[in-house]
């Protein structure tokens, strides 16, 4: 969707709306959960890299993703099945699922990166060993069909994880910098578009709040509805994106958050980028008019734009940490750091 189109149909109205006070909807469950954070990566530690669900048909791929890592001091092992082919999958079901738990228990790994999204990571959660997870917590990032990953673990561990590029990503300079300042440790981490993407951001409904960042692909995180593998996100800043989805597929499931009683229990709400999600049928409503029609009754903070999408620019979002959006200004700040200082 252009933006002047988006502008048009959700600014102006955002814009009009009364401010709204700081709104704090966090629940006394979800605030119980036994949180458990990685250890902040540092230079010279290992990062396995693994394929949970599609497969990388470039093989120049893998040797692009190792430069990158180690342009930042980082160290590279590669799965054991990471190059594996199992039709659109990488590898079979227990290959991927066998990879995950290996390197969660290796201990000369010390943080793991997804190599790309794709479809597949729900195929491997029967066989995922989250009490293995539990014990020994380590740093995993990467997005798309990953955030089953994300929040399946949450749900069974309590870890933190990480939203945040996949081996195959573009990895710009903006990108580079924001993975560093989530994943080795820095604090008081605002999160800003780069200057040249403030104008693209929207405010949908005004307001502050404060909760649990949880979130991921639009797509995939309605996928896990019903399936046991979500956790609860009352209270929580609610975070998602999409690609190559017409409007009324992201209006059908955004009822579905409303009815499955979700949306209507969050105590903010950012949607990132619908990448390529023109619709281009001169009778559909825009994705302005849609994100207005499910928010603005639920009267929380509401924002478009931010850089979470499957575009080059990428902020790296913790799953599960405390955070506060200021709709007015669009910045997202964490209110605690996602990894623990230091290596024993």
């Amino acid at each position: 969707m252009k933006r002047k189109q988006f502008l048009k149909t959700a600014g102006a109205g955002a814009g009009s709306s009364l401010f709204l006070p700081f709104i704090n909807r966090n629940d006394p469950e979800i605030n119980s959960i036994k949180r458990i954070k990685p250890k902040a990566l540092k230079a010279g530690d290992t990062i396995g890299l693994i394929a949970p669900a599609g497969v990388v048909l470039d093989p120049d791929d893998f040797e692009r993703m190792q430069k990158v890592l180690e342009e930042m001091e980082l160290k590279v092992k590669f799965g054991k099945y990471v190059r594996s082919r199992h039709g659109y999958l990488a590898g079979k079901d227990k290959e991927r699922a066998e990879d995950l738990n290996r390197f969660f228990s290796d201990p000369g790994i010390d943080g793991i990166l997804t190599v790309r999204g794709g479809w597949g990571s729900s195929r491997i959660l029967p066989m995922i060993d989250f009490q293995q997870i539990k014990r020994n917590p380590k740093f995993f990032c990467g997005f798309s069909d990953i955030t089953t990953l994300h929040l399946s673990i949450f749900k069974n561990t309590g870890l933190v994880t990480f939203h945040g590029p996949n081996g195959t990503s573009e990895w710009t300079i903006f990108t580079r910098n924001q993975f560093k300042k989530v994943a080795f440790g820095e604090s008081d981490i605002v999160m800003k578009n780069p200057p040249k993407e403030v104008s693209s951001l929207v405010t949908i409904q005004k307001g502050k709040a404060k909760g649990l960042l949880f979130g991921g692909n639009l797509t995939i995180l309605t996928s896990l509805i019903g399936t046991g593998y979500l956790p609860d996100m009352k209270g929580s800043l609610l975070f998602v994106e999409d690609i190559g989805e017409p409007v009324y597929k992201v209006d059908r499931m955004l009822s579905q958050l409303k009815h499955a009683g979700i949306l209507p229990h969050i105590a903010g709400f950012i949607f990132g980028r619908c990448t390529n999600c023109q619709e281009s049928r001169p009778y559909s409503l825009t994705l302005g008019e849609v994100l207005k029609h499910y928010l603005k009754p639920i009267e929380i903070p509401a924002v478009y734009g931010k850089m979470i999408s499957h575009d080059p620019n990428n902020l790296t979002i913790p799953i599960g940490i405390e955070a506060e959006l200021d709709a007015d200004s669009g910045t997202l700040t964490m209110l605690e750091t996602a990894v623990l200082s230091g290596h024993s």
